[in-house]
């Protein structure tokens, strides 16, 4: 296949899937901006007026960085274990596996989608979180890289999710049962500095605070690891989650009936 054609291919099931999220906007789009918009109000403001600062920032601005993390994350996510699901159940996937494009370029096109929605919905919730607080910005480049590579790792996480769903009810399970809690405890709403020793250091092994912290230190210019450490958790991550959907694909798991 030359390269016009995987070209082509690729921009098709981009476009596609961009023009999905934009149509369906009030379900792609508004529902992090609202669900923000009440995490700013009620721990930014209501309680957070009541926290003292951390690391010499208000709390609401420590916080915002975490959250706006949390709806990359979910956006990044749901976008491509819905989208993926859904052409395993409308066997529109059928079309796309005997076509001559490379593994690759499939993987990469539902990604994008991924990549897509979670970039809208991080812009969205920076201006929603524009009405609550001032954001400081210490280094765009660590912005940009962390909320790539952690869009990238989860809508390739997604992808292997609905690889191996088989119900509607199974790409709920993730999100649900292993990313929420992980999240929580992933550092958005606090300091790991904050937790007894032998909580901090379990925190260590949580990855998402690597991300949240990674993303936090691009506005703030704090971390609570070394941001070095933070990419390359990041990146090992995004590299190993490539290569085990790569290996799926070519085996077909979850894939040919």
């Amino acid at each position: 296949m030359t390269r016009s054609p995987i070209l082509i291919g690729f921009y098709t099931m981009v476009r596609k899937d961009f023009r999905r999220i934009v149509r369906i906007w009030s379900q792609t789009l508004l529902p992090p901006a609202i669900t923000m918009a009440l995490y700013f109000a009620i721990f930014g403001t209501f309680i957070g007026s009541q926290v003292d600062a951390i690391h010499g920032f208000p709390y609401i601005q420590f916080i915002v960085p975490g959250l706006i993390m949390m709806s990359v994350i979910t956006s990044s996510y749901m976008n491509t274990v819905s989208t993926f699901y859904f052409a395993k159940w409308i066997r529109t996937i059928d079309e796309i596996l005997v076509s001559p494009m490379p593994s690759w370029v499939v993987i990469a096109g539902f990604v994008s989608g991924g990549l897509i929605r979670a970039f809208l919905v991080g812009l969205i919730v920076i201006g929603v979180s524009l009405f609550f607080t001032h954001l400081t910005l210490f280094s765009v480049g660590v912005i940009f890289a962390a909320a790539f590579l952690t869009a990238l790792l989860f809508s390739l996480l997604g992808l292997i999710n609905a690889i191996f769903a088989k119900s509607f009810d199974a790409i709920n399970i993730v999100p649900t049962f292993v990313l929420t809690p992980l999240t929580y405890l992933g550092g958005v709403f606090y300091s790991i500095d904050q937790l007894p020793p032998l909580f901090q250091t379990v925190s260590l092994f949580n990855p998402i605070l690597y991300m949240v912290n990674a993303f936090r230190y691009g506005f703030l210019g704090i971390s609570d690891v070394p941001l070095s450490l933070a990419f390359e958790v990041m990146g090992g991550l995004t590299l190993l989650a490539f290569i085990v959907t790569i290996i799926l694909f070519k085996r077909g798991a979850g894939l040919k009936q």
